[in-house]
């Protein structure tokens, strides 16, 4: 088991209170339903990863989605889909890039990671999520338009939530976790 320092835990604190942060941060994009917003609170999750693997990048996730159902939430569809949609996206990226340190593997980290984050994310809606949320607002619509909402919402926004959370996640790669990196092994290796 690792051992943390005490900086490296409150570097992981304060990965985990911007995750939440940026997650109420959230702008929806023309062309898609309202509640299909798109912000950028897996970038510091994906530090998590990057910095201290997947451990912690999956306690960041947790952390933001509790924090963000205990202070915001209005209904627990959201979160859990928050929740799903974080995992299915940067594990990919993490897999694929842990095995291979390069750009490359990270681009292709990142084409995966928009790829399953697509598709488990459609299967939810779907099956589970959407017709949850029809219930819980009692929006029968909803429900009885499932096809047509994941075919030209669903579907096309978590493509265009992966390409641009990666592209962002590419530009961190590259300019801050290095310095990161050098901050969090100083006097610890991990």
């Amino acid at each position: 088991m690792k051992h943390f320092s005490t900086k490296n835990i409150i570097i992981i604190g304060i990965l985990s209170a911007l995750s939440f942060i940026l997650m109420l941060i959230n702008v929806p994009l023309p062309f898609f339903p309202p509640f299909l917003k798109i912000d950028i609170a897996d970038i510091p999750a994906y530090i998590g990863f990057a910095l201290f693997g997947g451990g912690v990048g999956f306690l960041i996730i947790i952390l933001k989605i509790v924090l963000y159902a205990i202070i915001a939430a209005s209904e627990p569809i959201g979160p859990i889909g928050n929740l799903l949609a974080s995992i299915s996206f940067l594990v990919p990226i993490y897999l694929i890039y842990r095995n291979k340190k390069t750009n490359k593997s990270l681009i292709t980290g990142i084409l995966v990671g928009t790829l399953v984050l697509t598709v488990i994310l459609s299967l939810l809606n779907y099956f589970v999520l959407l017709p949850l949320y029809g219930m819980i607002i009692d929006q029968r619509d909803i429900v009885e338009n499932l096809k047509t909402l994941i075919t030209v919402g669903i579907i096309p926004f978590n493509i265009v939530k992966g390409l641009l959370v990666g592209a962002v996640i590419y530009l961190v790669h590259i300019k801050i976790i290095p310095v990161l990196r050098n901050i969090t092994e100083k006097n610890t290796r991990l």
